[in-house]
């Protein structure tokens, strides 16, 4: 299809009056808004996130959350809605602040705050920055609100890295508290356990069963030793009549230590041999046992001979009662070694028991000792760590730019502004030909003719107006025109008078695509 420059700038001519009013309305806001919006100011701060003053070989702090983390946190709790809201009533910020809700008050401080960072992990390891910048209607309004938000931070950062470390310190205080008081009780309860199973003790085990061979020996003694004095006393009044004189209490003990003798002599003969110097000494000893015993029974045949009768009964009776006085006394002895034998197996029974219960007892004084020093050794760092942050010895943020008070507005981009309009207008005004051409089907030329139908016509007869047809149609559409030139411009400036500001019009528009 061949263009047909003199059909379109007919069409152009026709829709001339409606792509005016795209261009003019458009254009005029822009136009408007460029020239009226109120110059705007922005103020900005830097702060520097500084590493530790100490030397982490050295002291490491309980703060152990990085920078980029402890700036999220700050500027979180910075950026709350009572804060941006308290800033803003405190220097009043908006014009007509007092009417406006607080709702839209935190979101105008949003908009106008912004808080960016540089550096750390991201950009090779280098200092960590924060830029802390505000924008708004007064110069001196924007510095104090961006000095503000610094003097935030930095109380925010201070409380934060304070906080943690105290709770820290905290921490391991209630801590080491409760573990000291943990162990206390486990040594309380060893302590009962070892006093209450004195006589069972695992670590007197080997006492315990020498003192039991001790004691079996004893008793062995005791029991031959009973024997042969019953025997004695059964042999007592035979022996006083043939002898016409009783055993006497010294005779009678040295006989008896002879027949002792007598038997461990046999014992060990038996075990050792006849070369053991245990069995050479008790040799020795028994021979002069025998020679004691044989001078006393001859002494006392020597002394007592013709004795009346009833003084030989009378030390007859009294010798029959030391007798039973002897055996009642190594009874006596027997029953307390067999008494002291019984506790000393059962003791020996329970010690392994008794073992296990008291290695699971210091077994576990052990882990809570372990954990009671362990806990103290970080208590010990956490109050160095504590003392670190008091003393702002620790990592830190420093304000290494204030903000100033602008001497230049910032905004608004008035060029960029009335670009945007006079653009706005000419799109909307080239789309409307363009949507009204590609909406319309009707056949207006020949070659639509041909086009649409594949005939070749062999003439076509315009629509032949009349030249007063032609006169009201063009004196019509200059009339339009003109009415759109006026029109345009009045109706702009009665809705910026009397209805709303058309910058604020055009402010939340642009606020709306993001350009505000």
């Amino acid at each position: 299809m061949n263009f047909d420059l003199g059909f379109y700038w007919a069409l152009f001519l026709r829709r001339l009056a409606v792509m005016s009013l795209f261009f003019l309305v458009f254009s005029g806001l822009g136009l408007v808004a460029a020239f009226k919006l109120p110059e705007t100011y922005t103020s900005s701060a830097r702060l520097l996130f500084e590493a530790p003053q100490i030397p982490v070989s050295m002291v490491s702090s309980t703060v152990q959350a990085g920078a980029a983390e402890q700036l999220d946190i700050i500027e979180q709790r910075l950026l709350t809605r009572a804060n941006l809201i308290d800033i803003a009533n405190r220097f009043d910020v908006f014009e007509n602040i007092r009417e406006m809700e607080p709702d839209k008050v935190y979101a105008a401080m949003q908009a106008a705050t912004n808080v960016r960072r540089r550096g750390g992990a991201r950009a090779g390891n280098s200092a960590t920055m924060m830029i802390i910048s505000f924008k708004g209607r007064s110069a001196r309004i924007v510095a104090n609100v961006v000095n503000e938000y610094v003097t935030l931070v930095l109380q925010e950062n201070s409380r934060f890295r304070v906080s943690r470390a105290e709770n820290t310190l905290a921490f391991f205080e209630q801590e080491v508290q409760r573990l000291n008081e943990e162990l206390n009780q486990r040594s309380a309860e060893i302590a009962r356990f070892k006093s209450e199973n004195a006589k069972a003790l695992p670590q007197d085990q080997g006492y315990r069963l020498g003192r039991q061979n001790v004691l079996q020996e004893r008793l062995d003694r005791l029991k031959a030793e009973i024997e042969i004095a019953v025997q004695q006393r059964e042999n007592l009044e035979e022996n006083f009549d043939a002898s016409n004189e009783p055993t006497s209490p010294e005779r009678s003990a040295y006989e008896e230590q002879l027949v002792v003798g007598m038997a461990e002599l046999d014992r060990l003969t038996a075990e050792y041999g006849e070369d053991n110097p245990r069995v050479i000494r008790l040799r020795d000893r028994i021979e002069r046992l025998e020679a004691i015993v044989a001078a006393g029974n001859s002494a006392n045949a020597a002394n007592f001979v013709g004795e009346d009768p009833a003084q030989r009964q009378a030390r007859l009776e009294a010798a029959q009662a030391e007798a039973d006085a002897a055996i009642a006394a190594l009874q006596a002895q027997i029953d307390s070694t067999k008494a002291e034998l019984e506790e000393l197996e059962r003791n020996i029974a329970v010690s392994a028991s008794n073992g296990f219960q008291l290695a699971e007892l210091e077994r576990d004084y052990d882990i809570v000792q372990s954990r009671y020093s362990s806990a103290i050794s970080n208590l010990n760092s956490a109050r160095m760590g504590e003392r670190i942050e008091a003393t702002a010895q620790g990592q830190r943020i420093n304000v290494i730019e204030n903000a100033n008070v602008p001497q230049i507005p910032s905004g608004p981009d008035r060029l960029l502004i009335a670009s945007l309009g006079i653009i706005a207008g000419l799109v909307f005004a080239v789309g409307y030909f363009f949507l009204l051409e590609v909406l319309n089907r009707s056949i207006r030329r020949p070659d639509e003719l041909s086009e649409r139908f594949g005939i070749t016509p062999m003439a076509t007869i315009p629509y032949m107006e009349s030249r007063v047809t032609k006169y009201l149609r063009r004196s019509a559409r200059l009339v339009v025109l003109l009415a759109v030139l006026i029109g345009v411009p009045a109706a702009l400036w009665y809705v910026d008078t009397y209805y709303l500001p058309l910058e604020v019009i055009v402010q939340k528009g642009l606020s709306k695509f993001g350009l505000g």
